[in-house]
């Protein structure tokens, strides 16, 4: 079975897309409409802007999903989903390729949860951290043990978790990570603590948007980041949607669920590799590989 998979935050870089523009007229065409509905010219600062224009949270969003989706969409009939997976932003790129989300409104709610989640970072100082080789139930126990916010936010892979929170709960967790034998705790480059209570502002903000959205009957399954399994149902699609901004990412149950539930192939959909490295490192055996654009369409 065939699992397409979308990156999130992070695989961004300049000139991403720019080959798609050029040699296909349905991805000019969505470009252009990507254009008019947020108002600037996003092509211009994915094909030329330097890597500090493309970091603004309100461009690297959007950015990263019309990357995914355009992609997508000019795979034409090749492209055949039995179920799909987004990382965190990956997955509203991954509902418009199962059919629950059209593009524009996809692309609005993405738009939306990056000017919200700025909001949310603004309002209190804010960030992540990376903790590598510890157990997941350990570095949950150091984070319930560390006075002020901090929780796990990203289970990426096993002996790869991200935490998320106030910048001194950060500073004080990953101290304790490393006296419990974590290889490295390092702070991340981000603007914000996403995935973490610090992030719900941006949430009520956000849902207000996703309840006024029409979400369709999706075509395949897709395996949310809040429950890591196959949800069918639009509305619980919606719900889940709205708790992953303060819920954190199960990337390495809803690979291993995906197994369970008959994955042969993991392509992912969008800039960089990050999430085929992931897989990977879930399980050994995976397949994976790069949606390629090939032809004029």
């Amino acid at each position: 079975m065939n699992a397409y998979i979308f990156p999130g935050q992070g695989a961004q870089f300049t000139g991403m897309g720019l080959d798609l523009y050029e040699n296909s007229h349905l991805a000019q065409e969505l470009f252009e409409k990507a254009n008019k509905i947020l108002g600037f010219n996003i092509t211009d600062i994915m094909f030329e802007g330097s890597a500090e224009d493309l970091k603004e949270t309100k461009v690297t969003q959007p950015a990263i999903f019309l990357h995914s989706v355009i992609l997508a969409k000019t795979l034409g009939n090749s492209f055949k989903p039995d179920m799909v997976a987004g990382h965190s932003l990956g997955e509203f790129s991954a509902l418009v390729a199962n059919g629950t989300l059209t593009f524009e409104d996809g692309l609005r709610l993405v738009s939306q949860r990056a000017m919200a989640m700025q909001k949310a970072c603004e309002l209190k100082p804010s960030t992540m951290a990376a903790v590598l080789g510890l157990d997941d139930a350990i570095v949950e126990q150091v984070c319930k043990n560390t006075e002020g916010i901090v929780v796990a936010a990203n289970y990426n892979c096993p002996g790869q978790l991200v935490i998320s929170g106030e910048i001194d709960a950060i500073d004080r967790a990953c101290e304790a990570m490393k006296e419990a034998g974590a290889k490295r705790a390092l702070v991340l480059p981000v603007g914000g603590a996403f995935h973490s209570p610090l992030m719900e502002p941006a949430r009520e903000e956000l849902a207000a948007a996703i309840e006024n959205t029409l979400f369709s009957k999706p075509n395949c399954p897709i395996y949310q980041n809040v429950t890591a399994n196959a949800v069918n149902n639009e509305s619980e699609i919606k719900k889940n949607l709205i708790s992953q901004l303060t819920a954190p990412v199960r990337w390495t149950q809803s690979v291993q669920q995906m197994i369970t539930d008959g994955a042969t192939l993991f392509t992912e959909v969008g800039p960089g590799n990050v999430l085929q490295g992931l897989v990977k490192k879930i399980d050994r055996e995976a397949q994976t590989s790069a949606a390629i654009f090939t032809s004029n369409s």
